[in-house]
């Protein structure tokens, strides 16, 4: 078992506690939080054991799981690369771009391996359709949240849309041409409502929508391709596929037909994949250590959250102009 330390003990970070101290693959050795108060209720309510300083925390540990405001995920994760021991970090990796390149850099120095939490990968929704979608032309997606002041401290580009761009980067095989975006800041100090239109090279286009101040959570996504419609609802954690294959001679009653202007006909049909219950999370956590034992490639690697940060930024310029 690999033993796993967190850093910071806030809303997510007490899930990962509980999640890494129920794995098989984990040995939870404990938890660092600089707020020495929200420490010690902790410890005392769930018997994690707290450390008293970072470095400490770092030497017990093989792997650490950096779950702090995402200021300090640098400085935190280059400590423990720097003393060898494997990364898995929240999203978004780092704060700039540039700091995430230096993380990248490090970890290669140092030989070890690092995640980067962008937990939507592993949704069973996307994960039951991901290998249908094959080369989607059109992109539209849907994260709409609840106004909640955790948060807020980015802009809603980095703490929803985030997720959406990691996706939609992972299944569409082609550089990004150009992004053009508009953000709204309504509560908060940066924007809190943002629509962005991404371009990749080979034709693609995605339009996306984030916004943390609506009245009904929202998280959908809808990928067209040639011959295919595929619909993923991370929230309700459901699916669909709508293929169209030349219709036969003599199609059965119930069969649904179309015909172009062109006269080419067309059947259309319907595929629900299956969707295994799964806690994500847990799910991501666990990859990674499968990761770490066979020295395999981590499924969100530090290069594709890097990525994910790049082009988020690009949204986040877009706004300025």
């Amino acid at each position: 078992m690999l033993k796993a330390g967190v850093f910071g003990a806030g809303h997510l970070g007490k899930i990962h506690l509980k999640l890494l101290q129920q794995s098989s693959e984990y040995e939870l050795i404990g938890f660092y939080d600089g707020d020495e108060q929200r420490a010690k209720e902790i410890e005392d309510e769930f018997e994690y054991k707290s450390f008293a300083s970072a470095e400490a925390l770092i030497e017990a540990v093989d792997m650490i799981d950096v779950v702090t405001p995402t200021i300090t995920h640098f400085e935190t994760a280059k400590k423990a690369i720097k003393a060898g021991k494997h990364l898995f970090v929240e999203k978004p990796i780092t704060s700039t771009y540039a700091e995430a390149e230096e993380l990248i850099s490090l970890a290669k120095k140092h030989k070890v391996k690092g995640q980067v939490g962008h937990v939507e990968r592993f949704n069973p929704a996307f994960t039951a359709v991901k290998d249908k979608i094959g080369q989607p032309m059109f992109i539209e997606a849907h994260r709409l949240a609840e106004f909640n002041p955790r948060g807020t401290d980015v802009p809603v580009v980095l703490d929803l849309m985030i997720h959406d761009i990691d996706v939609i980067l992972s299944v569409v095989k082609s550089k990004v041409k150009n992004v053009s975006a508009s953000g709204v800041s309504v509560i908060s100090e940066t924007p809190d409502i943002a629509n962005a239109r991404i371009q990749f090279e080979n034709g693609c286009v995605a339009n996306l929508t984030a916004s943390r101040i609506s009245l009904k959570n929202m998280r959908k996504a809808r990928f067209f391709q040639r011959d295919a419609y595929i619909s993923v609802d991370f929230l309700e954690r459901k699916c669909e596929v709508v293929k169209m294959k030349d219709a036969p001679k003599d199609p059965d009653d119930f069969a649904m037909i179309l015909q172009n202007a062109e006269g080419v006909k067309k059947q259309i049909y319907f595929e629900n994949p299956t969707i295994d219950a799964n806690n994500a999370i847990l799910d991501e956590l666990e990859s990674f250590a499968q990761a770490i034992k066979n020295n395999t490639e981590p499924v969100v690697s530090l290069e594709q959250g890097a990525e994910a940060l790049k082009v988020a930024n690009m949204v986040i310029e877009s706004f300025k102009k």
